[in-house]
């Protein structure tokens, strides 16, 4: 009877697997788009929005004839426009698709463009699936060789949703080197694993602190735990953002600093990371 039992469970087993496999929605690539990354983070507040514009921005410094545009996935919490200094409503084309803002060469789109400024995003999950689909499809990227996604933080639908119905070329995930950040850093890089999606690396974002003064270093946030854990995961270490009033001030500004300061530091720390970036793609595409 343990055997019978084990063959029911086993045939069980079998059949939810085949109805996953015949739910999965076939993954439909966005018009005009050739590589979509996207940039996740385990939980918010480790300046994923700042590095998604900033490795945006990157891509086009180190190889200029490359264009890229930014999506904002982050429905209910849209900082794209305030970080890229646009705001307005997007024209439609005569096929009713959106027409991204654009600034510093970068076409963008995000719900902050279509909801007011000080309006709270207070939906459920169907209405944000409906939203995410609408700018998944309904926008004229026009042509693109990247298409930088900002993720909402966690591990939930939306990351699912775009996971199973675009083709991703690969994910960043950002964190800062704390051991809370790191759990929730290690739970992003496991879910992209589960729908196979390549983990093209992990960012250590905020790792260092440089008085402006003495010029002597802090680790803040603990020193190294993102490189650690990249080892632990075998992902690769694409690099170190510092914590860096510049960063800050000018994100404020809505003038990244790649574009504000790009012979600064920090702008040369986002732009290693774009190079690693174009690097891993190259690699889990071969």
């Amino acid at each position: 009877s343990f055997s019978r039992c084990l063959c029911s469970f086993k045939a069980l087993q079998e059949r939810q697997r085949q109805q996953m496999a015949r739910g999965l929605p076939k993954q439909k690539p966005i018009t005009g788009v050739k590589q979509v990354i996207v940039v996740a983070s385990g939980k918010g507040g480790v300046g994923k929005s700042t590095t998604a514009v900033n490795l945006a921005l990157g891509l086009t410094a180190v190889n200029p004839s490359k264009s890229v545009g930014v999506l904002d996935a982050d429905v209910h919490g849209p900082s794209i426009p305030k970080l890229m200094n646009l705001k307005g409503n997007p024209e439609l084309t005569d096929n009713n698709l959106m027409i991204p803002l654009t600034n510093y060469g970068i076409p963008c789109m995000s719900m902050g463009f279509l909801v007011d400024d000080a309006a709270p995003i207070v939906w459920r999950g169907l209405m944000v699936m409906s939203a995410i689909e609408k700018l998944l499809r309904q926008v004229n990227w026009g042509s693109l060789d990247y298409l930088v996604v900002d993720m909402p933080p966690g591990t939930g639908d939306v990351q699912l949703s775009i996971s199973q119905n675009i083709p991703v070329a690969g994910a960043v995930i950002v964190s800062t080197p704390q051991d809370i950040a790191l759990l929730d850093a290690r739970r992003g890089a496991e879910m992209f694993k589960k729908v196979n999606v390549p983990v093209l690396g992990l960012v250590q974002n905020m790792s260092v602190f440089q008085c402006p003064n003495c010029h002597h270093q802090t680790h803040i946030f603990g020193s190294d735990g993102a490189r650690r854990l990249a080892e632990t995961l075998g992902v690769h270490f694409l690099g170190d953002i510092p914590l860096h009033l510049n960063i800050r001030e000018m994100s404020d500004r809505g003038q990244p600093v790649v574009v504000s300061s790009p012979d600064s530091p920090e702008a040369e720390a986002y732009k290693k990371v774009a190079a690693a970036v174009v690097r891993r793609l190259e690699e889990v595409s071969t």
